[in-house]
């Protein structure tokens, strides 16, 4: 294991964690120092890395990491008994400096030294341990298990609509309308949402772990109350869907235009709030509208590229960016085609008669008449 010295002989003192090798004698400012080694984490739970954003590196996904180095780094972590937690910085010499400032306990980062991690040198507990811990059998393992998953929902497509002729959706339409009008919103849309996810198919599960009709992650059904073990039953899923949708609606109220609101709300409902806020930076730093989707997603396409994901308005790095655009321009021209062959309201009442089509096929005119959504949400 190399320990980080070289590097880091022109950096400033830090006021919180120094290199050892410059510490005083008994009595001096290091006495007011603390050392915060593998034991000090191990106490407080959390083991804080710190790595450049990346497809190669790491990146979030629904609230998820992801990526070889966090793979790695989440399983050191666990071995050690305690939870990690993964920064970014835009560049190696930000990294450097927040190491050498005690912001991170080490970069997680393979490079031109051993090709290994970089720690600090007055933490040998926790140099000693990564050491220990490494092997290159260990990596190449999780490496190839990676490389390996399908980044795909595993689940059994259901058709896009189970009886046309009567305006019937899916055999959850009556979940899908008492959802949606406790969320006030189109039920239409969150049968299109839920199709995209998971192709009305209540078992269904991704790659990242989510689950359900409405591929609810986990952490989120949390955070809403719900326990996984729920996520399977179709009511359940689509009124957390529903509710979730909802809080982004209200996350993005500063969106003006409900219509646009609504783009934004599915955008994060696949990519998650900050990858789309950092899109929307992107957008004003070069110009652009932020309250139009059609701009901004331009951005969210930027996202996988290095120049974008690393540009410094960008706080959250890399994204999927391609699935997310595509994500909501087929939600929104499924939208469209279940409002023009669905009911509006209950089941039990007359089919509304078919409209025709739109024929413009600019995103635009797909969007139109998206006023469902209130500004209560």
């Amino acid at each position: 294991m190399i320990w980080l010295a070289a590097a880091l002989m022109a950096c400033e003192d830090s006021p919180r964690h120094r290199p050892s090798t410059i510490f005083g004698q008994a009595g001096t400012e290091a006495d007011t120092v603390q050392v915060y080694d593998l034991e000090q984490i191990q106490q407080a739970g959390t083991l804080i890395g710190i790595t450049l954003s990346g497809p190669d590196t790491y990146y979030e996904y629904r609230g998820q990491g992801f990526g070889p180095q966090y793979l790695l780094a989440e399983e050191f972590a666990r071995q050690m008994g305690v939870k990690l937690q993964m920064e970014i910085a835009p560049d190696t010499a930000t990294l450097l400096q927040k190491l050498h400032d005690g912001e991170a306990d080490f970069i997680a980062l393979e490079t031109g030294y051993g090709r290994r991690w970089l720690t600090r040198e007055d933490t040998p507990q926790l140099t000693r341990a990564i050491g220990e811990w490494w092997d290159e059998g260990r990596k190449q393992r999780l490496m190839a298990a990676a490389a390996m998953q399908p980044q795909t929902v595993r689940r059994r497509m259901r058709p896009m609509m189970t009886d046309r002729a009567h305006g019937i959706i899916s055999p959850y339409d009556d979940l899908f309308i008492k959802a949606a009008t406790a969320a006030k919103c189109d039920w239409r849309l969150l049968a299109a949402l839920a199709y995209q996810e998971s192709g009305f198919d209540p078992q269904a599960q991704s790659w990242a772990g989510a689950v359900g009709l409405m591929q609810i992650m986990p952490a989120t059904a949390s955070s809403m109350g719900i326990a996984k073990s729920r996520l399977t039953d179709p009511a359940t899923s689509i009124q957390a869907g529903a509710a979730y949708l909802c809080r982004l609606h209200e996350v993005f109220s500063d969106i003006r235009d409900r219509s646009e609101r609504t783009c934004f709300a599915l955008a994060a409902y696949n990519g998650g709030v900050l990858h789309i806020r950092d899109a929307m930076a992107l957008t004003r730093k070069h110009g652009g509208n932020d309250q139009s989707w059609a701009q901004v997603a331009a951005y969210v396409l930027r996202l996988q590229e290095p120049a974008f994901y690393r540009d410094p308005v960008v706080k959250n790095g890399y994204m999927r960016g391609s699935e997310t655009e595509a994500y909501v321009r087929q939600i929104v021209s499924r939208w469209n085609d279940y409002r023009t062959s669905a009911r509006a309201y209950t089941p039990g009442s007359t089919p509304a008669p078919a409209r025709r089509s739109v024929k413009d096929g600019s995103f635009q005119s797909r969007v139109k008449g998206m006023e469902h959504f209130t500004d209560s949400i």
